[in-house]
């Protein structure tokens, strides 16, 4: 079974975040993908097969640790591999809990690839839960910004967002690894979103990703969607366009375009570049 290395939203080239991709004629049992998205040892890998029509793919997600509902950058390294393997074009993927879709397309440069994302809500997020947060990052509530209060997000995928003031507290983000493990469980959280607004529609990001084994996510797509439909909710000034800039403090720059319309919880479209890394 061949496993492709993809990094989705890289920027000029290099950076993004890496996924394993594996297109099979069927998908494996739970245990042999567990294993394989171990062996990989990736934040995620993204396992595809056809579901009947020529576009339609049923596909599943896991991390070295969990099954994850939805990942956003597996999914634009999927979009890739799907381009190389049908040709460019926009294929529908049925995931455990909701349908999506994903274009892509290459070029002689890159291949970029764009997804529609799951139905969108926020919520403001639980006091206990911006403590337990705050407590685990060693961050204060003085530290964090007013405009974009703490929130319960939700694309696909279940994320705590906190904003932080000033850029040098989220380039100083540390926390232990099992008790921040402990910490998402408990509060069925994929990943916690801390974000830096730059302008109203440029963010630098970062997201803990413990409940699936990783410290840090260089670029996380789904937690982009579920960021963008929270500002549509709350009514920010985002033009309908953002631009989030992730992975920088931890060496791999990456980049991820929001697009969305304005009715409230309707799909984000999730774009970036690829680069293949390799096959095994």
């Amino acid at each position: 079974m061949t496993v492709q290395r993809i990094a989705a939203f890289s920027d000029a080239g290099q950076g993004g975040n890496p996924a394993g991709i594996v297109i099979s004629e069927q998908l494996p049992a739970d245990a042999e993908m567990r294993r394989i998205a171990a062996e990989v040892g990736y934040s995620e890998t993204a396992f595809a097969a056809p579901n009947g029509a020529p576009d339609q793919w049923r596909v599943r997600y896991f991390s070295p640790e969990s099954e994850v509902p939805f990942c956003g950058h597996a999914t634009i390294a999927l979009g890739a591999a799907l381009a190389a393997h049908s040709g460019d074009g926009r294929y529908r993927l049925m995931l455990n809990q909701a349908e999506i879709s994903v274009e892509a397309s290459a070029s002689a440069e890159t291949t970029r690839a764009a997804l529609q994302s799951p139905p969108t809500r926020s919520k403001p997020a639980a006091p206990e839960l911006v403590e337990a947060a705050l407590t685990l990052f060693g961050y204060s509530k003085e530290q964090l910004d007013p405009a974009l209060p703490p929130a319960e997000i939700h694309g696909g995928a279940d994320h705590l967002m906190l904003a932080l003031k000033d850029r040098a507290d989220l380039a100083a983000m540390s926390y232990d690894l099992d008790a921040g493990r402990t910490l998402m469980r408990e509060f069925g959280l994929v990943t916690i979103m801390l974000v830096h607004a730059r302008s109203n529609t440029e963010f630098d990001v970062r997201n803990a990703f413990a409940s699936g084994g990783v410290l840090e996510d260089p670029a996380t797509g789904a937690a982009a969607a579920a960021f963008a439909g929270y500002l549509r909710d709350l009514g920010w000034p985002h033009r309908n366009r953002i631009q989030i800039t992730q992975g920088e403090d931890m060496g791999a720059r990456s980049s991820i375009t929001a697009e969305f319309e304005d009715q409230p919880g309707s799909s984000i479209r999730v774009s970036g570049a690829t680069r293949m890394i390799a096959h095994s």
